[in-house]
């Protein structure tokens, strides 16, 4: 059974006089354990249908499983529970809180999980570890290079052990070299922890670190198939 199984969704905003189409009855399935970029330019749907996959917005009509259960059948306390322990997320903009340490950050999740807090410092310090980013724990985010802040980033999503990481432009704001250090974690992370991994981008490059390509334009699926010169990554980083 696929992770995500997604049928003819749409995505309408009725604001103002002419409403605003951003998906067109887009189809497609992600399985347990794939790396998946979906590549557009600006507007063509691709964030809109990752707030739609990450419980973040709902969409207009279609159909959205996720693990098996229909979007609409989850109740609000399901759908928080599930972004929380089955989802985590990384962002162009780091979303790091400032004035407040690398660890307290990756802690954060796990505040409000259901995970014992006698287990809370362990699992801080292994995402940290994970990420490569030990000698900087203590450090506050202005204190970070930009690819260490998403380092950081990818740590916090990664405390609560989630089934999968949605990762929206997460190179967007960074140097080449430091973007692909990024894309290389993310990389690691689905082929050593068999964690799927869904890649926003507007960047070929940057897709050709996934397995597989969704393009879109215009809020349609406009081709999927697989990488056949899939970037490798390299062991950079290890637990």
């Amino acid at each position: 059974m696929p992770l995500i199984e997604v049928k003819n969704l749409k995505k309408k905003y009725a604001e103002g006089e002419f409403p605003t189409v951003a998906l067109h009855g887009v189809s497609f399935d992600i399985n347990n354990g794939e790396f998946v970029a979906i590549m557009g330019p600006s507007g063509s749907g691709k964030s809109t249908l990752l707030h739609i996959l990450g419980f973040l917005d709902s969409q207009t009509s279609g159909t959205y499983h996720f693990d098996g259960k229909k979007m609409q059948d989850y109740d609000d306390e399901e759908l928080a529970r599930i972004r929380n322990k089955k989802m985590g997320f990384v962002f162009q903009a780091f979303n790091l809180l400032p004035r407040t340490s690398v660890y307290e950050n990756v802690l954060l999740p796990l505040v409000y999980s259901d995970i014992p807090e006698e287990n809370w410092d362990e699992l801080v310090k292994q995402a940290i570890l994970s990420v490569g980013l030990e000698s900087r724990m203590h450090h506050e985010p202005s204190e970070l290079s930009g690819g260490e802040k998403q380092r950081a980033a990818i740590a916090r999503a990664l405390v609560t052990d989630p089934q999968i990481i949605f990762a929206d432009e997460p190179t967007g704001n960074l140097d080449s070299k430091s973007g692909q250090a990024v894309m290389e974690i993310l990389q690691e992370l689905n082929e050593r922890d068999n964690r799927t991994i869904v890649l926003i981008t507007h960047e070929t490059y940057t897709a050709e670190n996934a397995e597989r390509i969704i393009h879109m334009l215009d809020g349609e699926i406009e081709r999927d198939h697989p990488v056949t010169n899939r970037k490798s990554a390299k062991a950079r980083y290890e637990k």
